[in-house]
């Protein structure tokens, strides 16, 4: 989860349900200031929202880029069914590919964060030509470590068992211990964060705990997607650890970018830092397909520099 440190849109940004062939979506959609360079699709991770994606939108609309953050089914302000079957991989990765057709804009960029990684993966297996570039942000294609394992494993347990207020006393209870207690948030986030909790269907906070829990190493599979890839994070990440996510990078021959002082949301710490790392990548990524298009996209042969033709660390 990232949480926010202001709620305040940025400008020219609406707040809308962006109707798709698979239901509705609340998003928030920042437009390209200037010339557009692009459009880019932002999709959020466990417990988060689209507002994870908050202080991220200025820089991406000021650098020209068309930013789009979603709420998945179920999540904060899209509604979800019940039932279990509705938050499988497939179904969710179908939810993006129909997402990213009713923007209206041809292939866009992709970018999941946390566990929106694991859904922008599963869509970009499905469809890859409806997408320029694939980018995961502290998120791996190997498994999460296992305190966070511990956690999810406890938080779906405890939803099983307990009302869901009593879950978010809890949870909130446990942050106060760790390292971001309670008296560190404006009452103004806090009444969002716990409106957040309460909005998102349990289902969905079962589901994609599961996922996350059994998601197997997608390294090979990652490796053999036809668009130009990119796995960034902070030197702090405590999600997925670290070298096992440098060593993704390089098996898969994805640019590389490592953000000194980042932690797990470098999307709310070092949103300009962040802003910049991804653009640069983004102008590389949409030369590589202006120059592929009218063939099919195929990957590269090798891994590396040579292969993708982006691979890098910054």
């Amino acid at each position: 989860m990232s949480k926010p440190r202001s709620l305040a849109l940025p400008p020219r940004t609406r707040a809308y349900r962006l109707v798709t062939a698979r239901g509705g979506f609340a998003v928030l959609d920042r437009e390209a200031v200037g010339a557009a360079r692009g459009t880019v699709l932002l999709l959020p991770g466990y417990t988060g929202s689209k507002e994870d994606f908050l202080a991220l939108l200025g820089p991406l609309g000021e650098a020209g880029y068309r930013a789009v953050a979603v709420d998945g089914r179920g999540q904060h302000e899209t509604p979800g069914p019940r039932g279990r079957a509705a938050y499988r991989r497939r179904a969710l990765a179908l939810d993006v590919v129909a997402q990213a057709a009713a923007l209206g804009d041809g292939p866009v960029h992709l970018l999941g964060h946390s566990f929106g990684g694991l859904v922008a993966r599963a869509a970009a297996e499905l469809a890859p030509d409806a997408f320029v570039s694939l980018t995961l942000l502290s998120s791996g294609p190997g498994r999460v470590n296992r305190p966070q394992r511990v956690r999810v494993r406890a938080l779906r347990g405890a939803l099983a068992l307990l009302p869901k207020e009593q879950v978010w006393r809890a949870t909130r209870w446990l942050d106060s211990r760790g390292e971001e207690p309670d008296v560190t948030d404006p009452p103004e986030i806090v009444a969002f964060l716990r409106r957040r909790w309460m909005t998102t269907r349990i289902a969905q906070l079962s589901g994609a705990g599961r996922l996350l829990l059994g998601d197997p190493d997608g390294t090979a599979a990652l490796a053999a997607l036809p668009m130009p890839l990119h796995i960034a994070y902070g030197d702090e990440e405590m999600v997925w650890p670290t070298a096992a996510l440098a060593a993704a990078a390089a098996l898969t021959g994805a640019h590389h970018t490592v953000l000194v002082g980042a932690g797990h949301s470098p999307n709310v710490s070092h949103p300009e830092e962040l802003a910049a790392r991804l653009t640069a990548f983004w102008d590389l990524a949409a030369q590589v397909s202006t120059a592929s298009s009218g063939a099919a996209r195929s990957r590269p042969a090798a891994p590396g520099a040579a292969g993708r033709g982006l691979a890098g660390t910054g």
